[in-house]
């Protein structure tokens, strides 16, 4: 896992200095070897910078090019196929100069143009450069693991695996973006293909873009799609088990040892389990522990790392200790986020510990149903369809509850009263921060311009994710829809990748595989998302169970404490009028995150 930089058609003096500050920008992410290549006319630069995992010789270095110099690439990511890719490519006569993934992708777009990304396994945000041509192909994973931002004025395309790199290039005016504003204050991050600057958009995952003389065009290759096939509950446990080993084994590929995050949950307990049976090395277990009994996960974590013999380390972390890292979390913070402290505290354990490779268990409670949306959406919809020829009258009744009610909960169920019923919109009131009119408030301190700025006209920005362009078996499968693209994606993914590569550490997902999910995906909603992971933990009967029997609950830090404690000094220059309601640790949390990177980014 790199960095990757780009600037297209800059026809100006300084290419170099601008390219050379965007790798900069990147060099936490690929501590291990740095590389700029530009362009024979001078108006296009490419830029990398490397974590070595695979082929740790001078040999992988980037940006790689083919031996008649035609093409250039410089990619982010890793290909887990790629060895079974490679030999295929060496049976019809390709010769291979290194050990690279990196040299796969870039004689598969040799041979199959953009219909390359068909043929890979893994994550990936890359861009290859046709020096013949003058064109320059862009594209990124289809579950959106990898990030790719870019920004486009006139024929000239600015792109980088983070919007500080972007910002980096100095070409971009600094200017925070209202729907971008929007849609974090309103869901606790920036929804793509926005991002928190106006005019950097993010590449949508399963997407490629291709520029040509100042022109761009973007086609999507991938969506996933449920199914409804007859199986039964034996086949459906083998057809998990099977995808789930399959997947475990491809994530385990690299030249250097891989460690896993382990929580005391069934997800991360899964990938323990079947790394375990699969893998002959000895394992490495990371884990994060509290003093506070309600949110410690560290003994059931050690227990189960003693159960599956792991190496493992562990960090009983302290308020004082989290207040001793928070500065750097917020100096690593790419785009605000309301989530991934955790990801970042438990990534500095395992950078400390001298592993470079991590998997997590992220994108089983997606696939397999382990929020409570998966109850509680279908329930709000199947009332609100109930009363649809009372929907004036409830409209009506949703605005005086929010007038009376100071509880965020009863706000924002007021805005899903308050319009169509969907399953995007009753997921924004199950997952919301903020309602609307409380966002608005908000936002004007960010954007005096707003002040004009009716709540009708901010309703526009409602519509912040792709339209579905499938139909689903169920409401539970649109909910597994949603939650893979919007909260997965948006927060869990961008935050995992941002905190972990903050300490050259690359983090990879089992769950979040497009073989594992096109071969899951088809399994009945009514057998796939039975009894919150039931099929889960039934497909794989090697869980322990003092893992499998626990009460549910996420993997959270003791904010509200530290924050009314020894935090406290963060969180008192947050004024705003009596109607925001600031009782709730996460809502102080998210304002004081969005207060941070305007003063970095906007407001100096």
């Amino acid at each position: 896992m790199c960095g990757i930089a780009g600037v297209l058609n800059f026809a100006d003096t300084g290419l170099e200095v601008k390219i050379q500050a965007m790798q900069n920008a990147l060099a936490h992410r690929g501590p291990d070897d740095a590389g700029i290549y530009i362009s024979s006319d001078r108006f296009s630069a490419l830029a990398h910078t490397r974590l070595s995992i695979l082929d740790l010789s001078l040999d992988g270095h980037q940006p790689m090019s083919t031996p008649d110099g035609r093409y250039h690439i410089t990619f982010n990511g890793e290909i887990y196929n790629f060895r079974e890719l490679r030999q295929n490519l060496i049976a019809q006569g390709e010769l291979f100069l290194s050990q690279t993934d990196t040299e796969v992708i870039l004689k598969l777009f040799q041979r199959h143009g953009a219909d390359c990304v068909d043929r890979l396994r893994g994550m990936f945000a890359f861009a290859i450069w046709d020096d013949r041509e003058q064109t320059c192909f862009l594209a990124r994973d289809p579950l959106g693991i990898k990030p790719l931002y870019y920004w486009q004025s006139g024929s000239t395309l600015v792109f980088a695996s983070e919007v500080k790199a972007v910002l980096a290039s100095r070409l971009v005016p600094v200017k925070m973006s209202a729907i971008g504003l929007y849609g974090y204050l309103t869901s606790g991050s920036v929804p793509e293909p926005h991002t928190i600057v106006e005019g950097i958009r993010c590449l949508p995952a399963g997407h490629w873009l291709k520029w040509q003389a100042g022109e761009v065009k973007q086609h999507q290759y991938w969506e996933i799609q449920f199914g409804n096939e007859p199986i039964s509950l034996p086949e459906a446990k083998e057809k998990v088990r099977h995808a789930l080993i399959d997947s475990v084994k491809h994530h385990f590929v690299s030249d250097v040892p891989v460690g896993i995050f382990l929580s005391g949950g069934i997800d991360s307990t899964a990938v323990v389990a079947l790394a375990h049976e699969t893998q002959s090395c000895d394992l490495r277990t990371y884990a994060i522990a509290f003093k506070e009994s309600e949110w410690n996960e560290g003994s059931v974590a050690k227990l189960t790392a003693q159960h599956f013999e792991t190496k493992h380390t562990e960090l009983c972390l302290t308020a004082h200790d989290a207040g001793a890292i928070l500065p750097k979390f917020l100096e690593s913070l790419d785009q605000p986020t309301i989530d991934g402290f955790n990801t970042f505290c438990v990534s500095q354990l395992a950078h400390n510990d001298g592993t470079k490779v991590v998997l997590s268990g992220l994108g089983g409670d997606e696939i397999f149903g382990g929020y409570k949306s998966f109850q509680k959406v279908p329930q709000l919809l199947r009332i609100s369809q109930s009363l649809h020829l009372l929907r004036p009258i409830i409209a009506k009744l949703g605005k005086g509850l929010a007038e009376r009610s100071s509880q965020p909960k009863f706000k924002r169920l007021s805005d899903y009263l308050g319009q169509e019923p969907s399953t995007r919109v009753a997921m924004s009131a199950f997952r919301g921060i903020f309602s609307k009119s409380e966002t608005a408030i908000i936002a004007r301190k960010y954007l005096p311009s707003l002040q004009k700025l009716d709540l009708p006209e901010l309703d526009n920005f409602n519509c912040l994710t792709p339209d579905l362009t499938g139909n689903f078996p169920s409401l539970e499968d649109e909910v597994s829809f949603w939650e893979l693209s919007g909260y997965m994606r948006n927060q869990l993914l961008r935050d995992s990748d941002v905190m972990s590569m903050a300490w050259g550490l690359e983090l990879r997902v089992p769950f979040v595989d497009r073989n594992l999910l096109e071969a899951i995906a088809t399994i009945p909603s009514h057998l796939r998302l039975a009894s919150g992971k039931g099929l889960l933990t039934q497909a794989l009967p090697e869980l322990p169970e003092w893992v499998v029997n626990q009460p549910k609950r996420g993997f959270s830090f003791p904010f509200q404490k530290w924050m009314n404690n020894e935090w406290k000094d963060y969180f008192t220059q947050l004024h705003l009028p009596s109607e925001v309601s600031l009782n709730q640790w996460y809502r102080r949390w998210s304002l004081m995150i969005l207060d941070y990177w305007w003063q970095q980014n906007v407001k100096n």
